[in-house]
């Protein structure tokens, strides 16, 4: 490792490390623009310029272009150095306008900053300054040309980083132009990263736009909660308003980068038609009164004819106390899946992620080959398709099983694979890319189970097989959305499988929500929504609570959910959101979203994070003025903060001595009845990479996985696949007016055979009879996904609740 001396000061770095990040570990900055950790050196602004006085190379040199050499001896301040960077400094103002008080980048703008710390003061070119016109780049991103200092970080970003075409550098030489062919939305799901990586104000962010400067907010570490992935962000909020979000480096997460839904995700909690005060039967009331109302009412039933339903965007705290709560007084629940088998598929998911199995985001992109099963990352976790293009640009190789029309950001194998026939699609591959040589005892019987050569995609899955067979650190990516629960421990035995032929192989799954480790720790056997519905219908059940929970966007039943609230004697809501079921609630008691509460989140990965509240709540100044000057009324409270967090408004109906301190110790998560939270720290105490929770005993289910049983739809049937996208499905992020314009139109996606069977042509409109109900759709034809079925987007606008799982030929007809 070499040795080297900056300032005066030695520091030893890694082989390969650059002059500019061995400065960066001593706390030195080097002026930069071009160079950015995530994307590398290029050399290309010339303002990281230091005097090399000892070394292979002397003189001024380009610390981004510069490795690190033993021996070495650096100069920063070096006045040959100190006047080229000033030069530089001076050559890139030369054309740059004078509008830093209009600039949104202004207080956080890099060139503000190397501008001033380079001494640049006045502008002794006399000519004309270089213009150019700006473009339309959607809802998300403002487009100020004339900023520019060609860097070139923008389209490297975009095209390099993310594998997006559609803007890029025009032109050459001093008329480059950073944009698109022709104004137009951004395609790319990453678009609104480009306000962070411009080291100007050539894009800014659109949505946040003139509301304020960097030292107006309040700005708090937080974890975006619109996926399992648990990325790390920074919100910002002023005049108690949630006003933006950026992403927050962490390396075993996403890195240095946010994806659209979750870094625009966040205006669900400043609404102006957020509920902010407690109701009974429509009539606006006290908390208090709620509380004691609700409490009233629920200790006339028994307490088996009371049941409740959680949610698994709740905080940890929240779902602990649900349960807690829910233990204590008898109560039925509480259910935080809607069905058995999204329960089944993440309990299973759990138990089978062993520690030395279970990989993080930022392990994919050291991966040398991934095998995606059942999982459509760009719409299910955009920054995993982020993280598996770094993996790829590192000459990984990618195979996606798949019966949909997976479309990701670079090249990758596609075997389009009916979900019935996953399993054995999976387990052949594995079998042909090594051989029995090694393997004993259950690993052994396990690898005879497995069948053998498949029938279809023998080429594709032959070139993957010798990839695999290749590799020596495979990661397995299984989806738990449309797969069977036999196919999410299949993915674990066969990622132990590889681990036995002495190969460092890795687990990842992709789980439904953003807490759905937790809801999967917590939730009892056999307690989901769909179930307690049927309780109220059968009369056994009397009274709802639902806990953050909104059953018509998540209940695949409408029919079964109608008949259930309309039979319900007592219904008793705790949520942020305006949502039908809060609309018609008995008692409906607001509560407090993660930016006012606080709360901790685990991934999919079981990595524990902490996000911080970043306001103590109060409903938006701008909301309570009327969009002019608040009222001049003084007093202790704040308008609008009546919500509470909903953990200590379980605690209340449940009666809990110590509802205020709900959260604040490791007991409360649980008790005894989940012993891998009991090694949970106090919030304050929190990493701030988070805790990644360790699994007490091995699975007793290693290498006892069998092939998922086939339930192929009849030859007269299509099976309907229900399919989450980027935008529009998630439901905190469909209620951010900037990214409606990013939803897709509600199409349904047949194979080619298939719609040529049925007499359509892609644009045509179909229309699918199910029971009472009639959906219509626009068709899309493809050739890259699988026969057989039919896929439909989960858009929150589309009544899909009502197709169910398989429709007949005969019930499909053009609109």
């Amino acid at each position: 490792m070499p040795k080297l001396t900056i300032d005066d000061r030695e520091i030893e770095v890694a082989g390969g490390t650059k002059v500019i990040e061995a400065a960066a570990r001593l706390g030195i900055m080097i002026p930069r623009f071009c160079y950015h950790p995530a994307l590398g050196s290029v050399g290309a602004c010339r303002v990281c310029a230091v005097k090399v006085l000892e070394g292979p190379v002397k003189g001024v040199q380009m610390s981004c272009m510069l490795d690190a050499a033993d021996g070495m001896q650096v100069s920063t301040t070096d006045r040959e150095a100190v006047e080229f960077r000033r030069y530089v400094i001076e050559w890139l103002m030369m054309n740059h306008p004078h509008d830093c008080p209009v600039c949104d980048e202004g207080g956080h703008c890099l060139l503000q900053d190397m501008t001033v710390s380079g001494g640049h003061g006045i502008r002794r070119f006399p000519g004309k300054k270089r213009t150019y016109p700006d473009q339309d780049l959607g809802p998300l991103v403002q487009h100020e040309m004339n900023r520019c200092i060609h860097c070139y970080r923008c389209t490297r970003f975009y095209q390099q980083f993310c594998g997006y075409r559609d803007l890029g550098a025009l032109s050459i030489g001093n008329r480059t132009y950073f944009g698109r062919v022709a104004s137009g939305r951004l395609e790319s799901p990453f678009s609104g990263n480009l306000s962070d990586i411009c080291p100007t104000g050539v894009f800014t962010d659109k949505p946040s736009r003139y509301f304020g400067r960097r030292w107006d907010y309040q700005r708090t570490p937080t974890i975006c909660i619109n996926c399992s992935l648990g990325c790390h962000a920074v919100t910002s909020v002023r005049y108690r308003q949630v006003a933006r979000q950026e992403a927050r480096m962490s390396a075993a997460v996403n890195g240095w980068f946010l994806c659209d839904r979750g870094r625009y995700g966040f205006f669900y909690a400043s609404l102006p038609g957020r509920p902010r005060q407690a109701a009974v039967k429509g009539e606006t009331t006290t908390m208090d009164e709620a509380i004691a109302h609700a409490r009233s009412r629920l200790e006339t039933l028994p307490p088996d004819a009371i049941a409740v339903n959680g949610s698994a965007r709740s905080s940890l705290e929240v779902l602990a106390m649900t349960e807690r709560a829910a233990r204590l007084k008898g109560w039925r629940g509480p259910a935080f899946f809607a069905d058995a088998g999204a329960a089944h598929n993440v309990k299973t998911a759990i138990a089978r992620l062993e520690e030395g199995l279970a990989v993080s985001l930022g392990e994919i992109g050291q991966a040398d080959f991934i095998l995606v099963v059942g999982a459509d990352p760009i719409n299910e976790a955009p920054m995993l398709a982020l993280a598996l293009r770094q993996a790829v640009q590192k000459g990984a190789g990618i195979l996606v099983l798949d019966p949909r029309p997976v479309c990701l950001p670079f090249g990758f194998m596609h075997v389009p694979t009916a979900p019935e026939a996953l399993g054995a699609v999976l387990g052949r591959l594995v079998k042909k890319s090594i051989g029995p040589a090694g393997l004993d005892g259950p690993a052994a019987r396990f690898y005879a189970s497995l069948p053998d050569e498949p029938a279809t995609g023998q080429e594709v899955l032959a070139r993957a097989a010798g990839l695999l067979a290749a590799s020596r650190r495979p990661v397995i990516v299984c989806g738990t959305g449309i797969v069977a629960s036999a196919l999410v421990g299949l993915a674990a035995d066969a990622a132990l499988l590889l681990t036995a032929a002495q190969k460092k192989a890795g687990l990842f799954y992709i789980l439904p929500e953003a807490n759905s480790f937790a809801s999967g720790l917590l939730a009892p056997p056999e307690s989901t929504t769909d179930r307690i519905l049927k309780a109220v219908v059968d009369g056994d059940v009397k009274a709802l609570v639902f806990v953050e929970n909104d059953p018509f966007a998540t209940s695949p039943d409408r029919e079964l959910l109608e008949r259930a609230l309309a039979k319900v004697e007592l219904l008793v809501v705790l949520d942020y959101l305006d949502t039908p079921v809060s609309r018609r609630a008995h008692v409906f008691l607001p509560t407090q979203t993660l930016y006012e509460s606080g709360g901790i989140f685990i991934n999919q990965e079981g990595r524990a994070q902490y996000s911080a509240a970043a306001f103590a709540g109060g409903a938006p100044i701008l909301e309570t003025g009327g969009s002019d000057h608040p009222p001049r009324v003084y007093g202790t409270g704040l308008p609008g903060a009546d919500p509470q967090p909903a953990g200590q408004i379980m605690a209340q109906l449940a009666g809990e001595p110590m509802a205020s301190e709900i959260g604040a110790r490791p007991e409360y998560f649980g008790g005894s009845t989940v012993s891998e939270l009991a090694e949970l720290p106090d919030v304050e105490a929190f990493p701030e990479e988070g805790q990644r929770l360790s699994p007490k005993n091995l699975p007793a289910d290693r290498f006892k996985s069998v092939l998922p049983p086939s339930s192929a739809a009849e030859s007269d049937e299509l099976e309907i696949i229900l399919t989450e996208r980027t935008f529009g499905s998630e439901d905190l992020s469909s209620y951010s007016a900037c990214l409606e314009t990013r939803e897709d139109e509600p199409l349904a996606g047949l194979h080619r055979r298939d719609a040529e069977s049925l007499g359509i042509r892609e644009g045509d409109g179909i229309a699918i009879r199910t029971g009472n109900t009639t959906l219509e759709f626009a068709v899309r034809v493809y050739d890259n996904m699988a026969s057989g079925v039919m896929v439909v987007p989960r858009l929150q606008r589309l009544p899909w609740q009502g197709l169910g799982k398989r429709v007949r030929r005969q019930d499909i007809r053009k609109a």
